[in-house]
């Protein structure tokens, strides 16, 4: 029998946990209702990327699922786009036309794009034309995209969720790519990582979606050689002496930024830099007894680290001679889910062709 130096991933309690979030919040995570459809992506993710999701849920189950997200899409003066959840919103007016107060939100559109993706939805209910006018209606003069056509957080997590889903529609025509991409320029910071926004401090999170954005826009070359190998650096440096990776200079490790690090290393080409088996460790310390990941050990587990850990490790995979329970399915980095639900994404989202163009609607 082969000896492993790593622990068991326990990829099936974990796939557990995340179910059990689907069909309801613990009373620890109640707080996370206002971001249901993202907290969805999370568990559907983890289902995913440990290839559990058929074991785990039935025909119906998903069905089900499928329903609930379709249920948040709303159209109104401002495009498509989809809602968090219906939280605030009375179940008679759920499925009207959204009013200024409960307009849809950049960030939970892309993830019940990928979600629907995960669960191999054939897109003939997606509103394609108000999509794109949504996310006109979310960009703003600086050429950055607020959360939501009046406003809200405005960041490159939502600049890189707007790259995203033109790259899922294969259309650019909802956004000012020239702009967007001189908005990620303005938030780099002298360490090479890059801020939320220009002047921010350099944080894991948003360097991936800078890199990730310029990536997806084919435009990562206008980075320097020596750009990069700063970016590369400050990257390598955050991987701490316990294996995790840091978000910021000098913090603690978090589980969450082993993905949004070894990501981003990973679309510039320098994967080979990341200590994996010492990440990997890490990783493994973070699972909690009944399933799920924590940020740290001793933490309680939640789905976002649950499925950003397991990106992780799927990304970024230990030798594999640490065994069958460290295999999982490989993963886009650009898009953040695996490649077959990538490609049924870039297969189905797009609107049909014709005459050799998109057709819009």
């Amino acid at each position: 029998m082969l000896l492993t130096s790593l622990p068991p991933l326990r990829k099936g309690s974990h796939a557990t946990h995340c179910k059990r979030c689907l069909s309801g919040l613990p009373s620890s995570q109640v707080d996370i209702d206002p971001a249901k459809l993202a907290l969805s992506f999370y568990c559907l993710g983890s289902l995913d990327v440990s290839d559990e999701l058929e074991k785990k849920a039935k025909d119906w189950e998903r069905e089900q699922w499928r329903e609930w997200i379709w249920s948040q899409q709303t159209r109104g003066p401002y495009g498509t786009g989809f809602r968090s959840s219906s939280y605030m919103t009375a179940a008679k007016y759920a499925t009207e036309e959204y009013s200024d107060h409960d307009t849809p939100q950049i960030i939970m559109t892309y993830t019940a794009l990928l979600s629907l993706s995960i669960l191999r939805d054939n897109f003939s209910r997606l509103d394609r034309k108000g999509l794109l006018e949504f996310l006109r209606s979310c960009q703003n003069s600086d050429g950055s995209f607020s959360s939501e056509p009046l406003g809200g957080d405005s960041d490159l997590r939502t600049t890189f969720c707007a790259f995203s889903i033109s790259i899922m529609l294969d259309d650019w025509s909802g956004m000012d790519v020239t702009s967007a991409l001189q908005f990620i320029s303005t938030c780099r910071t002298y360490e090479g990582g890059y801020g939320q926004s220009p002047f921010g401090e350099a944080l894991g999170g948003t360097t991936y979606c800078a890199l990730a954005s310029l990536q997806l826009a084919q435009q990562l070359e206008i980075l320097s050689s020596q750009d990069r190998q700063k970016t590369v650096r400050w990257l390598v440096q955050n991987q701490a002496s316990n294996g995790g990776f840091r978000g910021r200079t000098n913090k603690d490790a978090d589980a969450c930024y082993c993905f949004w690090c070894g990501a981003s290393l990973h679309v510039l080409g320098a994967s080979d830099l990341v200590d994996k088996a010492a990440m990997s460790s890490f990783i493994a310390s973070c699972q909690f007894k009944y399933g799920g990941i924590a940020k740290i050990p001793g933490e309680h587990p939640d789905p976002y680290h649950t499925y950003l850990s397991l990106a992780a490790v799927a990304l970024l995979p230990p030798d594999s001679s640490e065994g069958a329970s460290w295999a999982l399915c490989p993963l886009d980095p650009l898009l953040n889910a695996t490649y077959q639900t990538s490609s049924w994404a870039r297969a189905h989202i797009p609107a049909p062709k014709v005459d050799g163009d998109n057709a819009l609607g």
